[in-house]
This record gives structure tokens, C-alpha cells and sequence, in this order.
């Protein structure tokens, strides 16, 4: 499963410099110099001989080597090999940033957990009254939201936070939620 560690956002300056909306809670060990990450959706890259070429349109190469990055006033700013402009790194804008799965390392904390590891479990009450199954997760500014899939096909946003979420069960495969009424209805 591919994870989304960041999204470019607008170039910064005229050497080909990018802004990165961070989406992971290791930015420093994510975007380190050196460090490769595939692109989403991915793309191929022209042939050296096309890019040359005036008219041919540059296209978002299927994977991103950082060649430096820097934080400044909250943001994240990358140098990408092979990206040597303002115009092209313009191209880049909106690109999703992307890890797989298998090579994150699971969390320390028993509390935490990557979005990978919770989307697809059971949703049940305390009495193991069935609610749905976790669709996704949203980042919130506030706190992470819990998006319930309910058996009729509606959603729901549960906050994932301990008053309304006592009980993570990875190796159950559920997720005991406690919702306050009305809490599933809007």
C-alpha cells in the first residue's frame, strides 16, 4: 500500500526549488537528502533525447530523488535531481509524494498508528454492536477523523481521539468506538 508522506506544492525561487505540504510525522527522516520517493500517479519520464527537445512537454517522473531540503517559516522546501528551474518545478505542483508501506517502520508509542493500519477495520460499540469500517483517515487540523463506512453506504466522521475511540484491536481487526448520540447521524 502506498502512503502519502507530502504534497509539492508552489516552486520557491528560480533553481528549481518546491514548497512540500508535509503529511507524515517524520518529515526530517521522510525528505532527507538522498532519499527516493515515487510519485502519485506515477509517471515515466522522456527519454533524455526528448527532453532536449524543444515542444516536448516535461511529465512528472515516476520517482523524486531529494537533493536537499531545508525547512523555512514552517514549510518545507526541496531540491529534486533533475529539476533544475522555476518552469519545471512548476510542472511538479499537486504531485503526491508517496512511501510503500512495507518499508515504514511500524510505531513506538502502543497510541499511535499509521492511517495504512486502521483503514479496513471493523467499527463496532463497546457491546460489539457492528457501525461500519474505517474508509480513511482525514488530518484534521483539531484531531484525526475516523472515516466510518456504514453498512447503508453513508459515511461518518469520528474524532480519533480516546474519549469517543477507547480501544484499537490491530490483531482483532476492530475499533471499539463509544459515539455520543447523534454523533453518527450528521
Amino acid at each position: 500500500m502506498q502512503l502519502v508522506v507530502g504534497r509539492i506544492g508552489k516552486p520557491h525561487g528560480v533553481r528549481g526549488e518546491v514548497t512540500v505540504e508535509v503529511r507524515t510525522d517524520e518529515p526530517e527522516a521522510r525528505f532527507a537528502p538522498g532519499t527516493v520517493l515515487r510519485t502519485e500517479p506515477g509517471a515515466t519520464p522522456p527519454s533524455p533525447e526528448a527532453a532536449d527537445e524543444p515542444g516536448v512537454p516535461f511529465r512528472v517522473p515516476a520517482e523524486l530523488t531529494i537533493e536537499e531540503a531545508r525547512f523555512h517559516q514552517g514549510r518545507v522546501l526541496i531540491a529534486f535531481a533533475g529539476i533544475p528551474d522555476r518552469n519545471t518545478a512548476e510542472a511538479l505542483r499537486g504531485t503526491l509524494l508517496v512511501v510503500d508501506s512495507a518499508d515504514v517502520t511500524p510505531p513506538d508509542d502502543p497510541e499511535e498508528f499509521h492511517d495504512h493500519q486502521l483503514v479496513g477495520l471493523a467499527v463496532v460499540t463497546p457491546t460489539g454492536e457492528r457501525l461500519g469500517e474505517v474508509a480513511r483517515i482525514d488530518h484534521a487540523p483539531s484531531s484525526d477523523l475516523l472515516v466510518l463506512r456504514r453498512p447503508e453506504g453513508r459515511t461518518a466522521l469520528i474524532p480519533f481521539v480516546r474519549a469517543i475511540v477507547p480501544e484499537v484491536d490491530l490483531a482483532g481487526g476492530r475499533v471499539i468506538v463509544d459515539p455520543p448520540a447523534g454523533l453518527l447521524d450528521l
